[in-house]
C-alpha cells in the first residue's frame, strides 16, 4: 500500500506474525530513469525477510530491467506485478487495474519479468475493470502460462474501487482454474475473515491490506484463530501504547526523526480510532513538532483511559 506499508512499518508487521511482507509500489519506469526516491521505497532490510518487491509498470522491457535489477538484491524473496491498483494516477497510464483491459500486454509483461529475474514472479490482480469484463481466471490462467509462481486475488473490479463487498466466489473461481498457489485478498479486517475466505474460496493464502492499518496484531492473531481456534479479541492500552512506541522507533531508526513525526500522524490516527476522546488527542499531535511531545500525549492519553 502506497505511503503504508514502508520499511518500518514491515518490520512491525513481520514482528506481529506476518509470515511475507511487499512493499509499497515500485514504478518500474522510475527506476529506469534513476530515481532515488523510488530506489529508497525499493530498499529492503534483513529483520523483514522474507520479502516481496512490487513493481507497476505497463512496458515489458521496463518491467523485466527493474526485475533483472531487484532481484539480484539482498534480502528479496520475490518480484510482484502489480496490476490491481485502481488509483486514477496510475491507470490513466494504462498501469496497474488497467492492464485487466489488455491479455496480450499482459502475457509479455510477464513472460519477460519472469525470463528477466532470478526470483520468482508473483501477480496481483482484480476481479476485472467493470462487472461487465470480468476476467481475473483468464488473466491469471495467462499468468501462470507465462511462469508466474503465484496469483493473488482482489475481488472487486477496478470499477468498485474500495466499495461494495469483495467476490468471494470469483476468487474461488480463480483457484479451481489454476495448478499454482492462489491468494485471497480484500476484506479481512478480523481473523474470521480470514477464516471465511480460505473456506469459500480454497485459497492458499490470504493477504491482509487496509485491514493492518493500526491493527498490526491481526496478522498472529490470524494464525492463533487458525490453529488454536481463538485469539486474543481486546488489545490492551498497555499493548497499545508498546506497540505505537515500538512503531515511532522503528520510524526513527530507519527514516530519521522528522520523517518519523511526520509519517507517524496518520498511523497513530489509525491505532487510536474508535478510542473515547481520541479526536482531540489526534488534533494534538498533528499540532506538536516535537517528536518526545507526541509520544507523551499519546502515553498520557492511553494511560488514562
Amino acid at each position: 500500500m502506497a505511503g503504508v506499508t514502508d520499511l518500518p512499518f514491515r518490520v512491525l508487521c513481520k514482528e506481529k506474525g506476518a509470515s511475507l511482507v511487499y512493499t509499497e509500489m515500485v514504478s518500474a519506469k522510475a527506476m529506469h530513469y534513476k530515481d532515488k526516491k523510488t530506489f529508497e521505497i525499493a530498499r529492503t532490510h534483513p529483520d523483514e525477510m522474507p520479502i516481496g518487491v512490487q513493481i507497476f509498470g505497463h512496458e515489458p522491457d521496463i518491467m523485466a530491467e527493474a526485475a533483472a535489477w531487484l532481484s539480484k538484491q539482498p534480502n528479496i524473496a520475490l518480484i510482484d506485478i502489480n496490476m490491481g491498483c485502481p488509483a486514477p494516477k496510475i491507470v490513466k497510464n494504462g498501469e496497474g487495474a488497467a492492464l485487466m483491459r489488455k491479455p496480450d500486454l499482459v502475457r509479455q509483461i510477464v513472460r519477460e519479468t519472469v525470463r528477466a529475474s532470478q526470483k520468482p514472479v508473483t501477480v496481483k490482480i482484480r476481479k476485472g475493470w467493470d462487472e461487465s469484463s470480468a476476467n481475473a481466471a483468464q488473466i491469471a490462467s495467462i499468468c501462470e502460462e507465462e511462469g508466474a509462481a503465484l496469483v493473488t486475488v482482489h475481488g472487486r473490479t477496478r470499477d468498485q474501487q474500495y466499495s461494495g463487498t469483495v467476490d468471494l466466489d470469483c476468487i474461488r473461481k480463480v483457484k479451481q482454474a489454476l495448478t499454482i498457489p492462489v491468494t485471497g485478498n480484500g476484506d479481512i479486517r478480523s481473523p474470521e475473515d480470514a477464516l471465511r475466505m480460505f473456506e469459500e474460496t480454497g485459497c492458499d493464502a490470504v493477504m491482509v491490506g487496509r485491514g493492518a492499518q493500526g491493527n498490526p496484531w491481526i496478522f498472529e492473531n490470524i494464525v492463533s484463530y487458525i490453529y488454536n481456534h481463538t485469539y486474543n479479541r481486546n488489545v490492551s492500552n498497555q499493548e497499545r501504547l508498546k506497540t505505537i512506541l515500538k512503531h515511532y522507533e522503528l520510524m526513527e531508526k530507519y527514516k530519521g526523526e522528522r520523517a518519523a513525526m511526520l509519517e507517524m500522524r496518520k498511523h497513530v490516527a489509525w491505532y487510536l480510532q474508535g478510542l473515547p476522546g481520541s479526536a482531540r488527542v489526534k488534533t494534538e499531535i498533528f499540532k506538536t513538532c516535537d517528536i518526545n511531545h507526541a509520544k507523551r500525549i499519546i502515553r498520557e492519553y492511553l494511560v488514562s483511559i
